[in-house]
């Protein structure tokens, strides 16, 4: 029992000890590589490519390149690449519209490495010389533009830029995604200052000329609403004569005493309203006596 424990716990401590050594040796010899997510490894022997490893994992050179891997670890040269979408933003390029004036231009780029081995070695700085095209092919599209294009067309003037580039990207081993000119700007501070001036007096004519439309509408509205209502108060006068004749004429057929009733209620009435002068005389008096009294 006591030999088996302390089989176990050799095993153990041998196993910690040994296996980073036999990794580290491995390593060194170059046995084994880690290839990671969106990563290339190309691999040179005496200034020769040997091969390349893009897919992602652990992989063993000698079963890609041959013996001749053994000898990667002592003269030959391992190169890492990057195969991952990377985006950039170029700021403030400097154009001339048709009329003469200066614009900033801000244009945003996507490039990916297809050719790990046309990257390396068919050009010495591609990420320069990419930005470079990019930065000269957008000068180029932009330049002499009517500014109402420059400001409007900026899809189709993306489109033109990114077809410019494309072929000769290709050529050093990456593809060109997405181009966007997502700026246009002013630079002369003045002339943004004459803009915005004129700009803000459009508006204020604008909103004027809204408000004094808004008020000839609602104007023109209430005319004729006090039309449309003079005019039915109208035919409603108009017919009160008619409406209340028929009223009369059949209370008087059904009861004169009402009729006279009612009549001498609107003889009182009209007589109140006008603020004529009354005398009452009293009943059974000669009138002819009672104006001598007075």
């Amino acid at each position: 029992m006591e030999d088996m424990e302390f089989l176990i716990v050799g095993s153990f401590l041998l196993g910690f000890f040994l296996i980073p050594i036999i990794l580290k040796i491995t390593t060194s010899f170059g046995l084994y590589r880690v290839v990671n997510e969106c990563e290339a490894q190309v691999f040179t022997l005496f200034g020769k490519i040997v091969g390349v490893l893009d897919e992602p994992g652990l992989k063993f050179p000698i079963f890609h390149f041959g013996l001749s891997a053994l000898l990667l670890p002592f003269f030959g040269k391992q190169y890492r690449v990057s195969t991952a979408l990377r985006q950039h933003y170029l700021r403030n390029q400097m154009v001339n519209s048709e009329e003469g004036t200066p614009m900033g231009v801000g244009i945003w780029y996507e490039m990916q490495v297809t050719d790990p081995q046309a990257y390396l070695f068919n050009n010495a700085n591609p990420d320069g010389s990419l930005e470079a095209n990019v930065a000269n092919a957008t000068i180029s599209v932009l330049s002499n533009l009517e500014m109402d294009k420059m400001l409007e067309d900026r899809h189709s003037l993306s489109r033109t830029v990114r077809a410019t580039v494309s072929p000769l990207s290709e050529k050093w081993g990456y593809r060109l995604g997405s181009v966007y000119i997502r700026k246009v700007a002013f630079t002369d501070v003045q002339m943004v200052d004459n803009i915005t001036e004129k700009v803000v007096k459009r508006l204020v004519q604008v909103t004027s000329a809204m408000k004094q439309d808004g008020e000839n509408r609602v104007g023109l509205i209430k005319s004729q609403t006090a039309y449309k209502v003079s005019q039915k108060m109208a035919e409603a006068s108009t017919k009160r004569p008619e409406v209340v004749g028929k009223a009369l004429n059949e209370i008087a057929k059904q009861d004169p005493e009402i009729l006279n009733a009612v009549v001498e209620v609107l003889e009182v009435e009209r007589l109140l309203k006008s603020e004529a002068e009354v005398e009452v005389l009293p009943d059974n008096v000669p009138v002819m006596i009672s104006l001598g009294a007075k």
